[in-house]
């Protein structure tokens, strides 16, 4: 079994949590709350990777993720 660690990026709204992976083009989810996020997140990333395996694609695709803030004034 393989093991992979991924960025993921984790927005709060009004509706709950948003959670992408970055390094994952399209693997994205959310969840009511931090926890449930974090799971379903989880389960996409396992669900993106077994999709790309099945079909013998490359599984992890070489990316840098940085935050950062930037200063903008109106």
């Amino acid at each position: 079994m393989k093991h992979f660690t991924l960025p993921i990026i984790i927005e709060r709204d009004s509706d709950g949590f948003f959670v992408s992976c970055p390094a994952l083009k399209g693997c994205y989810t959310q969840g009511t709350n931090y926890d449930e996020a974090i799971a379903n997140i989880k389960d996409a990333i396992r669900l993106h990777l077994e999709d790309r395996q099945a079909n013998h694609e490359e599984l992890m695709e070489d990316k840098s993720v940085s935050l950062s803030t930037v200063d903008v004034s109106l």
